[in-house]
Formats: structure tokens, C-alpha cells, sequence
């Protein structure tokens, strides 16, 4: 364990297990970057424990993980999230210490990192809030109860035009071509309808 004493080597664990913790924080419940993080902050916090370290520069790691926690809750809060990202390059590069105020990281590793680290950031942060706050161009549970036309015969299969689109459909009872039909349900991209007495 003695290669994690080397401050380039933890500095880069640190910045890893930062990076999929925010990644774990924007995407929960895929296990993946929870792990990875947890591995990666754990051989940093080693390093950590053994070497000399800058307390306000461990300090204002921390402190970044509030605004960006309140850049993720709402869309439009650009400068809180670039806020967050200038706190944890600051920070992490600084964590490791020696005399006076000069980090202990190899300063061309710190500054290629540290912008590979806040463009990654800056891009899959926006990219990921910006999928998660878009709505479906689809609100397929919108269909139900919608009256369409049979293009075909459907029973087992067959296809429907509701709402200006064709769905594959299925129904209990034989819908003869250009019936109208009433969607009663679906099941994923399948509409489950009857024959409908409404006009389209």
C-alpha cells in the first residue's frame, strides 16, 4: 500500500472517487458508482490518514458538495453546480500538503486533471439534469381512453391509428378493418383496445 503515499497517486483516487460519488448522487440506485466510490475514497482517505494534509483545504471538499446538490435539484442553477466544481478542483488539489501553501500533486497532473475533471463534470452533469427534467415526447398512459381506427384486423394483433400515429394492438374480440376502436389499456408499446360506438 505504500504506492498510495505518493500524493499524484492518492490525488488521483481522490478525484476518481469524487467524481462517481457525484455521478452516484445524480444517478442513485445503479450500485456501480456507489461502489466504485466507495473503493476510490477509501484508498484517498488512506492516504490521507498518512500523509500531511491542508484542513481548509479538506474543508472546502466538503462545503462544495452543498451547491452541488443544490444545482441538481432544480434546472437553471448553472452557477451553483460551476460553484461545486471550482471547490472541489480547489480543494483537492491543495488537500495534500508540504511547506507553505504549494500542493504536494505534480502541478501539470493537477492542472491537465483538474480540467479534464471539470469538463467531464460540467458536461455529464448538465447532459444527465437535462434528460432527467425533460418530459417523454410520448405520455403513452395519455392514450388510454382515446378512440382511434383499425388499420387491420385485430385480434391476437393488429394495428390502430390513435392520436395521429400507428400502434400495434391487440383485442379480447375480433375489430374488423376501420372499426372505430377505444384504447382500454396497454402493455409497453402494445394498446389493448375494444370496439368503440364513439366517433373519432
Amino acid at each position: 500500500m505504500d504506492f498510495l503515499l505518493d500524493p499524484n497517486i492518492a490525488y488521483l483516487f481522490l478525484l476518481a472517487g469524487v467524481l462517481l460519488g457525484l455521478m452516484a448522487i445524480i444517478t442513485p440506485g445503479t450500485g456501480i458508482f456507489e461502489v466504485g466510490s466507495f473503493f476510490c475514497l477509501a484508498l484517498a482517505g488512506y492516504a490521507v490518514y498518512n500523509l500531511s494534509f491542508n484542513l481548509w483545504a479538506l474543508i472546502i471538499l466538503i462545503l462544495s458538495i452543498i451547491p452541488f446538490v443544490y444545482a441538481i435539484q432544480k434546472p437553471k442553477r448553472e452557477r451553483y453546480l460551476a460553484l461545486s466544481i471550482l471547490g472541489l478542483v480547489i480543494g483537492s488539489v491543495f488537500l495534500f500538503a508540504t511547506d507553505g501553501w504549494q500542493p504536494a500533486v505534480n502541478p501539470i497532473l493537477a492542472l491537465v486533471s483538474s480540467v479534464l475533471f471539470a469538463g467531464f463534470l460540467w458536461i455529464a452533469i448538465l447532459k444527465t439534469l437535462q434528460a432527467s427534467h425533460t418530459r417523454p415526447s410520448h405520455d403513452l398512459a395519455a392514450l388510454v381512453g382515446q378512440v382511434g381506427e383499425a388499420k387491420t384486423h385485430i385480434h391476437t394483433e393488429g394495428t390502430v391509428q390513435v392520436d395521429g400515429e400507428l400502434w400495434s394492438a391487440r383485442s379480447e374480440k375480433r375489430i374488423s378493418n376501420g372499426s372505430p376502436v377505444k384504447v382500454v389499456d396497454r402493455q409497453g408499446f402494445v394498446l389493448i383496445v375494444e370496439k368503440s360506438t364513439d366517433t373519432k
